[in-house]
């Protein structure tokens, strides 16, 4: 991440979470699918799905490559599947997708800070994760109403809606940070007072963690909120022409 030794290891920390984390989103929409009766819709459900274990199957291997460089990629996903097992045994089906429609507003908020701010863009380099990471971006910002609506098609409250964005956001933010400590205990890097120092100060003015970026999650929990709050067809027309429109960068990464 542009030689940013904190933000490198949340990013490594954050797409281990993914693969784990996008299989939960299908199966969380797949088990309340059959409520929906809008034919629009279904298709976005049947979209979400195809994109969601696209993110994963290319995390995975972007994960592999990342524990061989030193991450601990592997112990992430293994506590990140056996606390998202936990909760599927635990919580009721609605509740699973009630969390679903949560981390997918966390996703969004943080896929269109990425397309919309240049620093956010210039930490990613110019490698191929930064053309993956777009295109996960992309998909991110075109389906983030997806599970919130089959949320509501399937008759979820208000309330239960918003008690548990307050838990997701509780448990998301602990072990995020919690697994980006441990990760950045185990690099020699980490050791070096005055990088180490420098680069958590500059998470202060990270784009991703700017007073927009949290006011923008914290709108999930007024009454009546829609993610279509935040109209993206502009942005969405933008990306996709880029990546995947003639000659774009990506076009053939997808024939």
């Amino acid at each position: 991440m542009a030689g940013d030794l904190a933000m490198s290891h949340i990013v490594a920390v954050l797409s281990a979470m993914f693969p784990e984390g996008e299989d939960f989103f299908v199966r969380s929409v797949r088990a309340q699918a059959d409520k929906v009766t809008d034919p629009e819709l279904k298709k976005q459900v049947a979209g979400f799905i195809g994109q969601e274990v696209t993110h994963g199957r290319e995390h995975r291997a972007l994960n592999d490559r990342l524990q061989e460089m030193g991450y601990p990629t592997r112990r992430v996903d293994r506590h990140t599947r056996r606390a998202l097992r936990d909760a599927e045994r635990r919580l009721n089906p609605l509740t699973c997708l009630a969390m679903t429609a949560a981390l997918e507003h966390y996703t969004a908020a943080l896929a269109e800070t990425l397309l919309t701010d240049e620093r956010a863009q210039a930490l990613l380099g110019t490698s191929e994760v930064r053309e993956m990471l777009l295109w996960h971006a992309l998909e991110e910002a075109e389906h983030k109403s997806v599970a919130f609506d089959v949320y509501r098609a399937a008759g979820g409250t208000e309330r239960r809606r918003i008690w548990t964005m307050r838990y997701v956001t509780f448990g998301f933010l602990f072990w995020s940070i919690l697994h980006s400590v441990l990760s950045l205990l185990a690099d020699r890097a980490a050791y070096n007072p005055r990088r180490l120092f420098r680069s958590l100060a500059a998470l202060r003015h990270s784009p991703f963690l700017s007073a927009e970026v949290v006011k923008r999650i914290r709108a999930y929990n007024k009454p009546g909120f829609h993610p279509d709050e935040w109209d993206n067809t502009v942005l969405l027309r933008r990306w996709s022409a880029e990546l995947f429109g003639e000659g774009g960068r990506l076009a053939d990464h997808v024939r």
